[in-house]
Order: C-alpha cells, then structure tokens, then sequence
C-alpha cells in the first residue's frame, strides 16, 4: 500500500497519465480472497489432540467479532441514529481478522500459538463473510431467512465434499506438467458456480483445503486401492507451495493497486485518524480482556496483537453499496486501520519474541 501511495505521489507530480486499474480491485479482491482461505484451509490439521485448540480459536474468532460488530452498531445506532442494520454491515469490515497478513506474520511464534492464529484469523475470514452477505441480501423475515441461510449452508458443505472429492482425484490423475493451475482454476470456477446456485462459495473452497490436508482420514483399504496416498501427499506438497505464491502476487498487487487509489489527504485526515484510533483501541481492549480472563493468557501473550486488518476488510468495503455506505466510511479510513492494526502487530512481535537461550562450551558463549 506504501508503495501504491509512493508511486500516485510520483505519477501526479511528474504529471504521468496511467490508466484506470480500479476496475480490477473487485476481481482481484475475490480472487485474492479464494486464494487466502484455500492457503489456510491447506495449513489446517484435524485431529483429536487439536479439539481444544480448535474450540479456543472457534470462540475468539465468533465471540469478539460478534461482540465488536454489535457495540460498534450500536454506538453509531444510539449517538448517531444509523439503522442497526446499515450499522452492522458498515460495522463487519472492521471486524475481521485478516488471514492474509496475520498467518504469514505467525512464523516465528510457537507451534501452538502459530496454529491457533492460523484457525482464528482463518474462521474470522469465513463468519465474517458469511454474515456480511446474510445481512446485505437477506430481504425476508430474520426467521426464514435464518433457516434458508442454515439450509444454504448445509447444501454448500455436501457440494463441497463431492467437488473435494472430485478434485482431488483429478490432482493425483492428472499426468501432465501443468496441474497445479489447472487445479486452482477449476477451485475459482467451482467459487463462481457455487454462487450462481446459492451455495456459500466460501464453505466450498474451507473444505476443499480441509479434505485435501487431512486426506490420512480417508485412507480405507477401499480409497488406498484406487490412490496412491504417497505420490498424492508429494503433489500436495507442490500444490501447497504454488498456491502460497500465487497468492502472495495477488494479494501483493491488490494492496499496490489499493494503495495507489487512496487519497493521500484522505490517509492523514485528522478526523479520521481520531476515529480509526478509537476503532483500533477498541479492537485491542476487547481482545487483551478476553485473551486474559477468558482464555487464561499471560497479560502480554503475543496472540492479543495478532489482529491485523487487510484484503478482506478492503473487499467487504467496496461491495457495500453506496445507498448503504456510512458517510465516514472512505478509503483514507480503511487505511489508517490497517496500517495501525499491523503497526500495532510488528510492536507485539519485537516485545514479546522469546528471548534465547545460552549454554556455556568451554568458555564460550553459542547461541541455541
């Protein structure tokens, strides 16, 4: 985003005339949030020693972002006098953890913590959107529209097992050299259809990931007679690593385009910093109380700072219509939150890095 600032400053006082990528955000945004929950669905391990870690990343990811999102729609409901409804959904973007970010800034941080950031930011991704387009296309009553939605949800995840399947025969079939693209195109096409027929597309590409990482589930006598678990876990291991790359252009050249669009009066807008600030300080506040009196966390465990915002926040910005888009919501705003919330992460990461350990050889002082 930096850069994208860089170059609109560079660009306008050399008075170059650069044509208009804007258009893209919104396709690049989509792709780029299909690549980012297929990555982290492909990181996730089920097992039975993981239920209580996946129960504790479950209730952080719902529990602060629905608490977040209501205490913030209901401020701007009661002091400002927004419909709760048009406060919710302007509310929802700031709510999620951005996968994107937080998972690739995770690497250094223990195992345990490292996958509980992992399913956290991950299910914050998936609720996060899924309550955004309940809230934006629901036009029923809050009942019906509950049990459709309960029913979407059910159908998209026995069309996502199906799909997975299929998909999955095709990566070990396939014989040609070029596989992995063909694989990640069929997995945005699926993201398309599923769309068009209702399905919570979302759900579909989580548990592609999930079946493909933990395909040990499903190795029966019957499956390992018509697959090769063996050859299929090393094609994995190449879809894996083309799949963090392809990712990592997209979401690198969405944020360059993003940053390029934003106003720079916008960005250092004093009344917008104030109340992005308000937002950060919020965020951080609900998140050190439930980390340390519900999750029993040390009072300065790294995790409370792992709530960075990014791609999806900016997505879910731009698909809010203009009829329903809060008149302080801008580009400048979106910005300031996400610089602040990864500013806010960096400084957890420098203070709280384990210091390390030495041992005394002879006189001399190694580090281990």
């Amino acid at each position: 985003m930096t850069l994208g600032l860089g170059l609109r400053y560079v660009s306008n006082h050399l008075d170059v005339n650069i044509p208009d990528f804007s258009i893209l955000l919104p396709v690049m945004g989509t792709l780029g949030l299909i690549l980012i929950v297929l990555e982290g669905s492909l990181d996730l391990t089920l097992s039975n020693e993981k239920k209580t870690l996946i129960r504790t990343s479950l209730g952080s990811a719902l529990i602060l972002f629905v608490l977040f999102i209501l205490l913030v729609a209901l401020f701007l409901h009661l002091f400002f006098h927004y419909p709760f409804r048009i406060a919710l959904i302007n509310s929802i973007p700031f709510g999620i953890i951005s996968g994107a970010v937080a998972i690739s800034s995770s690497s250094h941080l223990k195992i345990h913590d490292r996958e509980f950031i992992v399913y956290e930011s991950s299910i914050s991704d998936i609720i996060g959107i899924l309550l955004f387009n309940f809230l934006l296309f629901n036009e029923s009553t809050v009942g019906k529209g509950l049990l459709l939605f309960i029913v979407e949800i059910i159908g998209s995840i026995l069309f996502a097992i199906v799909f997975s399947a299929g998909l999955a025969y095709m990566l070990h079939r396939i014989g040609h050299h070029v596989k992995y693209v063909i694989i990640i195109t069929f997995v945005v096409l699926i993201y398309v259809l599923a769309n068009l027929i209702h399905c919570h597309s979302l759900i579909v590409v989580l548990i592609f990931g999930l079946i493909m990482n933990n395909n040990r589930l499903f190795q029966t006598n019957y499956i390992q007679t018509h697959v090769d678990f063996k050859e299929f876990n090393i094609n994995l291991r190449a879809f894996k690593q083309i799949t963090g790359e392809l990712t990592f252009l997209v979401r690198s050249f969405f944020f360059l385009i993003f940053g390029f669009y934003t106003s720079i009066n916008a960005l250092f807008n004093l009344q917008n910093l104030l109340f992005s600030a308000i937002l950060c300080l919020f965020i951080f506040i609900l998140r050190s109380i439930f980390f340390r009196y519900i999750l029993h966390k040390p009072p300065f465990s790294p995790l409370i700072f792992f709530a960075p915002r990014g791609l999806i926040t900016i997505l879910l910005f731009l698909s809010i219509p203009a009829n329903l888009k809060l008149p302080f919501m801008s580009e400048g705003l979106i910005t300031q939150i996400i610089y602040i919330t990864i500013f806010v992460m960096i400084i957890g990461n420098i203070f709280t890095q384990p210091k390390k350990a030495t041992v005394i050889i002879n006189g001399i002082d190694p580090e281990i």
